[in-house]
């Protein structure tokens, strides 16, 4: 687990036990109790730890929920399932089932609300959420280029650009399908997503995925 102490905050050293047992306790609580009635005096009292132990880490309730829902989504793996499109319906998969757990679903549409009125927060949810899994699609899309599935893009602004586009496409649909729809995200759904992802609006109905070869798709994303 990284080290998300704010900066310029100095003290003693990070105890890793002591912040797995606390991110661990804040996601029961969330389950048991909900984001309204969770407090730090309960998170500590759950992890075992001062409640000041809380306070040298996290500067109050938003930043502790976002380290521990945040720790949920580097549970994520792209799988190398042979092909762009296969490797991209198992990471969605994934990502759908942490939205679905109760613990990922109340405390990610808490501290988003928050955020929309604090500057601060939203940053944190940027660098310890988005930041982190941007990740899954600079690894994914290495190799879908290394299979000849996509073309090199050798500006790095354009290449940079690229990466968050394609990253805002899928959590923005996973997110709203799931939290704001609240409908499954299962087989069938992650299924016709990723070939409109991949083949664009403009498709056959029935053209198989990657239909047209490597540049078609890739020019579609």
């Amino acid at each position: 687990m990284q080290n998300r102490t704010p900066a310029g905050r100095t003290g003693r050293p990070r105890n890793a036990a002591a912040d797995t047992a606390i991110l661990a306790a804040t996601r029961e609580a969330l389950v048991e109790l909900g984001w309204s009635r969770l407090t730090l005096g309960d998170v500590a009292t759950r992890a075992g730890v001062a409640k000041t132990t809380l306070y040298r880490r996290w500067a109050g309730k938003h930043e502790l929920v976002v380290d521990a829902v945040a720790e949920l989504f580097d549970e994520l793996e792209l799988p190398d399932s042979g092909s762009l499109a296969a490797d991209i319906e198992g990471v969605v998969l994934q990502f759908a089932a942490i939205l679905a757990r109760p613990e990922a679903r109340s405390g990610l549409m808490a501290v988003v609300a928050e955020a929309t009125r604090d500057d601060a927060l939203r940053e944190r949810i940027r660098a310890s959420i988005v930041d982190r899994q941007l990740r899954l699609v600079l690894e994914g899309r290495a190799r879908a280029q290394r299979r000849g599935e996509l073309p090199p893009e050798p500006d790095p602004a354009e290449s940079a650009r690229t990466v968050d586009l394609i990253f805002d496409m899928v959590a923005g649909a996973v997110v709203h399908r799931t939290l704001v729809s609240g409908k499954p995200a299962d087989q069938e759904w992650v299924h016709g997503f990723t070939r409109v992802l991949l083949l664009g609006l403009t498709a056959r109905p029935g053209e198989p995925d990657g239909a047209g070869g490597p540049d078609k798709a890739a020019g579609r994303v």
